[in-house]
């Protein structure tokens, strides 16, 4: 008995994932509302529905299942915070947040500038 409960322990930590490693679960179905509430009273003409924000939110939620782990720990946490800040949780915000870092890594210098060192010039 003690060895069925041992390999059974044992098998439940090979199938936990670490919450870090998994997309955050947002609750976008607030945001969406809130957003087609705030849509109404400012009357705008061309206000997105309950329904689109779903959808669009639902397709962020998808391609961030392929990307998140190809981001650090300090990223994702980043991010995610600039995502549900204020209440407001966004699959959309959490995806255009690491697309964006991305796009900044892709930018950034592929050699170490040196500036106006003083020792630069010594031999």
């Amino acid at each position: 008995m003690k060895i069925a409960l041992l390999s059974l322990a044992m098998l439940a930590d090979l199938l936990v994932t670490p919450v870090s490693d998994r997309v955050p679960r947002l609750n976008v179905e607030a945001t969406c509302k809130a957003t087609v509430a705030t849509d109404k009273a400012m009357g705008l003409d061309l206000a997105q529905s309950y329904d689109d924000c779903m959808r669009d939110e639902d397709a962020a939620q998808q391609q961030l299942a392929s990307v998140w782990l190809t981001n650090s720990d300090q990223v994702r946490n980043q991010c995610e915070g600039e995502a549900t800040a204020g209440g407001s949780d966004s699959y959309v915000d959490l995806l255009t947040c690491l697309q964006m870092t991305d796009f900044a890594k892709s930018l950034a210098p592929t050699t170490a500038l040196r500036g106006a060192s003083k020792n630069r010039n010594k031999k």
